[in-house]
């Protein structure tokens, strides 16, 4: 069953603005083409991602996400849905990936794997962007219960973020952190770093 934590961010988020790294990615990426959308939770990067002219491959773990984006793009014929993780999508060849705010719960023992994929993917010519944990988020630390999400938080440190995307040029790269709350209410501390990247 879904939780309480999960449907709130779903019904927070199916609307949200895009980050401002999001757009920086459209504006180095190929203005045409296939986009990817990792973990696209309730479809507001996809219905942003439409508007721009991409065709969307999206995937997530939760069913329930699958379900709420199969509704609100039902008569859209360019947008493709799957219930995939990282390490299962069969990715087809892309201009942007897009893994915002959901690398936060991919599994360890699949990021090398989603990185491997990534890079074919993207070829010479697509960007890459997205989020990761930093160590000093409310979400690495002992008493977040990852359980009411997705599992267990993957955490980096910037150095660890760079060394991940080695093989990539990195175009942007921004740190953020800042006290706030969740889509429930709680008192967050949020450590992110979001990358803008491109295959060397």
């Amino acid at each position: 069953m879904i939780s309480d934590a999960v449907l709130a961010y779903y019904q927070s988020s199916k609307h949200a603005d895009i980050r401002p790294e999001f757009q920086s990615a459209l504006d180095f990426a190929p203005s045409t083409g296939v986009a990817i959308d990792c973990g696209c939770g309730a479809g507001s990067n996809i219905a942003h991602l439409r508007s721009c002219g991409y065709s969307v491959h999206a995937y997530d773990i939760d069913e329930q996400a699958i379900s709420l984006c199969a509704e609100r793009f039902a008569n859209d014929a360019n947008v493709f849905l799957s219930v995939d993780s990282f390490g299962t999508f069969n990715y087809p060849k892309s201009s942007l990936v897009i893994a915002d705010a959901s690398l936060f719960f991919c599994p360890a023992d699949e990021f090398d794997e989603f990185i491997e994929k990534l890079q074919i993917s993207l070829g010479t010519k697509g960007v890459f962007y997205g989020s990761f944990v930093g160590e000093r988020d409310t979400m690495a630390g002992s008493e977040f219960n990852a359980q009411q999400y997705w599992g267990d938080v993957l955490v980096f440190n910037k150095d660890e973020v760079r060394t991940a995307l080695r093989n990539f040029d990195i175009v942007q790269f921004v740190e953020h952190e800042r006290d706030g709350e969740t889509a429930t209410g709680e008192p967050h501390h949020w450590h992110i770093f979001s990358v803008v990247a491109k295959i060397k």
